[in-house]
């Protein structure tokens, strides 16, 4: 995603609405919940068995000279729009050939597939959920310098930031994740869901249709996830909301059930504002594709190393009504990572400017690309140089 070619919105979840949560030891589940189905939009999942996946991010050929991204890719999504979708049967696309085989060890398969959203028929579009949006954050910048400034290496000049790698985990690397979509209550109206561990903002995850989320709930577990799936994943449990009904205030069935819906609106504000640095906040948001009256576009927000960080897709109606969302939270390191490309970028990757704009040294900006992992950037002497006069 190249920032200089994007637009500033606020995700806000028109037409949506949050349950109660549910709890499963550090997990918490929100369920979200969309009051108006119209139908006209309609995703259905497509399996992929294969051990790697090889996209070509602009359609070319697979050689030395292309850009393509590698992933274990699980699934994707086909997405199909106009009048007639409602009546789109479920799974009808999960046999559809597509891609290459280029490599077979076994069971074992490496395919090549064609963008990360392809277009396969006048209303039909396959993307590659999350992985759109993490190759968009992967070519931030991807090019590198511009200027052959001396305090880069010759290989990063001539390349740019090739290979440029992120990690994250999958949802089975939490055994209670799976367990938790197992277990808990679909509701009627149910079109997603807020993921939280240890109450700290995970993820989201929205489609358009109660029916197609039925079919992709379990699915959640083989989607990718932050570290803090990890990192979180073995403490305790974490402690219900604590609200409730005063029986004092109630006195017949007509109260009880308005208190208990006013008790409900107290825990969707509540998990909203749990939601906060995501929901309603404002993304760097770059088109992808335009389909009928949606817009297919992938975000990220403000990459401050202070601030909560997201990356994601989603799609809007044109009445601004949210029909898809899928995120992923940036840990500490990812973020780090990118903003120092932001600003090295910002600056036309002088190190001296952009120590200056950081409020720090040349030396110790150099110090910092290195600990991010972006030594290889800077030449050898010239960062060894750097990390003799900062021990001194």
């Amino acid at each position: 995603m190249n920032l200089d070619d994007v637009e500033f919105k606020r995700l806000l979840p028109t037409g949506l609405r949050l349950a109660p949560s549910q709890v499963w030891g550090t997990l918490r589940l929100v369920p979200v919940l969309r009051d108006e189905v119209r139908g006209d939009l309609r995703f259905s999942r497509r399996v992929y068995d294969d051990a790697l996946s090889v996209v070509s991010v602009k359609g070319q050929p697979l050689s030395a000279r292309s850009t393509h991204y590698l992933s274990y890719v699980p699934h994707g999504l086909v997405m199909d729009w106009d009048e007639r979708s409602a009546a789109v049967t479920l799974g009808t696309q999960l046999d559809t050939p597509e891609g290459t085989v280029l490599a077979r060890k076994g069971p074992l398969t490496v395919r090549l597939l064609h963008r990360m959203a392809h277009r396969e028929d006048k209303r039909r579009l396959r993307l590659l959920p999350l992985h759109l949006a993490m190759e968009g954050f992967l070519a931030l910048h991807f090019g590198g310098p511009e200027v052959a400034w001396s305090e880069y290496s010759q290989e990063v000049l001539r390349q740019g930031l090739n290979p440029r790698f992120e990690s994250s985990v999958t949802g089975w690397a939490n055994p209670a994740f799976a367990e938790a979509l197992r277990i808990f209550e679909l509701h009627e109206r149910q079109v997603g869901v807020l993921i939280f561990q240890a109450d700290q903002l995970l993820s989201i995850s929205l489609v358009s249709h109660p029916d197609d989320y039925r079919v992709m709930h379990r699915a959640l577990v083989e989607d990718f996830y932050g570290e803090l799936m990890l990192q979180y994943g073995f403490l305790g449990q974490v402690p219900p909301l604590g609200l409730d009904v005063d029986a004092r205030e109630v006195s017949s069935v007509k109260e009880l059930r308005a208190a208990i819906t006013r008790m409900r609106e107290h825990w969707a504000d509540f998990q909203g504002f749990m939601a906060g640095a995501l929901l309603g906040a404002e993304v760097h948001a770059h088109t992808v594709y335009t389909a009928g009256p949606f817009r297919l576009q992938r975000f990220i927000t403000s990459l401050q190393p202070s601030e909560e960080n997201h990356l994601g897709e989603f799609i809007q109606r044109e009445d601004g009504t949210l029909e898809y969302l899928k995120t992923y939270r940036l840990s500490s390191a990812q973020t780090r990572r990118a903003y120092l490309l932001k600003q090295l970028a910002g600056c036309d990757w002088d190190l001296a400017r952009t120590a200056a704009h950081l409020k720090t040294t040349r030396d110790e900006l150099m110090v910092r690309l290195g600990n991010a992992g972006f030594g290889y950037l800077l030449k050898e002497h010239v960062l060894a140089a750097a990390l003799r006069r900062q021990r001194k």
